[in-house]
């Protein structure tokens, strides 16, 4: 994914020192662990969406589709480089277990794994049970390339595998730091997710502003909604409605749907103010986090498109990354 450097001014605040020189890697392991499984969640769910549209799509139309798949990840480069040519198989393939791309859903799992495995004292078993069983699942079922007569099923099992981990350290884990630092790292990389998707899916793969209210511009924030899981949501919350602004203030700023923006950084907050009464203090992550709510609090979703959708979305972005820089350095993660 392209690197955004944000703009945050840098207020120098002195960093907290672990008094257990092994805590920063655990720390690192637990909410990189978390970010994994949930890229590999939505990375499944983005590509259920695209499967999805070239269904009622040509072959060009369908072509098409893909690549804004493979765009929306940030694997457009890597692949082009070993294929050519979008065919759903082979970008299916290329995307859930090519070992030409180190950010597959296989990889990712596996590396889940491995942190689960490296962090096995901080973690429950029934969370590294769900993690293992998950990853062995996965490793089994894409042992052969994907066909399309059952993509689906795979991308279920994807889906079901990271919820079900999720699940475990929901039921079974003690709201310590350890718990902290997963729900930090899933809520961060969902933020992260569901900023990107709404940004290229629409304002990059949109040909011009001129097509604007058109068929085309609707069927773009149609698969926004499915690309996030959110379309049924949203019917039920706007029966009959389907323009810009109320999609956008939906998966931007209410904070009833668990895939907003806003949502994700309530759920960050919360965990955040959590570390910090942990360990007796705030510091630069409650610094960065304070940036961003300062940047969203107040807006209305007019707000946002007067300033340009494109240009709040890369801000939040870069806003974003840096809390996870922040967390990184201030709580010693060791690369």
């Amino acid at each position: 994914m392209t690197e955004i450097t944000p703009d945050i001014e840098p207020d120098f605040v002195p960093e907290f020192v672990f008094d257990k020189p092994m805590l920063g890697r655990v720390a690192s392991g637990i909410f990189w662990m978390y970010r994994y499984l949930e890229r590999a969640e939505n990375t499944a769910r983005l590509l259920a969406a695209g499967h999805h549209m070239t269904l009622t799509r040509g072959a060009d139309e369908a072509s098409q589709e893909w690549r804004s798949v493979l765009v929306t990840l940030g694997q457009s480069k890597a692949y082009t480089t070993h294929n050519e040519g979008f065919s759903g198989a082979a970008v299916c393939d290329f995307v859930l277990r090519s070992k030409n791309n180190p950010e597959s859903v296989l990889s990712m799992f596996e590396r889940a794994r491995t942190n689960a495995r490296e962090c096995r004292s901080a973690i429950t078993r029934e969370v590294w049970e769900a993690v293992n069983e998950g990853w062995m699942s996965l490793r089994d079922l894409l042992a052969r390339p994907v066909r399309q007569t059952n993509l689906n099923q795979v991308l279920a099992a994807i889906r079901r595998e990271s919820t079900l981990a999720r699940g475990a350290t929901h039921g079974s884990m003690l709201r310590n730091e350890t718990y902290s630092f997963a729900r930090a790292g899933t809520f961060l990389e969902r933020a992260d997710n569901s900023a990107r998707i709404i940004d290229v899916k629409y304002y990059l793969l949109l040909p011009s502003v001129a097509y604007v209210g058109t068929a085309l511009d609707t069927g773009q924030w149609d698969n926004v909604l499915r690309s996030l899981s959110a379309e049924r949501a949203f019917s039920w919350l706007n029966a009959g409605r389907m323009d810009a602004r109320s999609i956008a203030e939906f998966l931007i700023l209410d904070q009833r749907f668990p895939r907003s923006l806003a949502y994700c950084h309530s759920a960050m907050r919360e965990n955040l103010a959590a570390l910090a009464g942990f360990h007796g203090r705030e510091g630069r992550a409650h610094l960065a986090m304070q940036e961003c709510d300062r940047r969203l609090a107040g807006k209305s979703v007019d707000d946002i498109f007067e300033r340009g959708l494109h240009e709040f979305l890369i801000d939040f972005i870069g806003h974003n990354a840096a809390i996870a820089s922040a967390i990184s350095e201030e709580y010693r993660f060791v690369a």
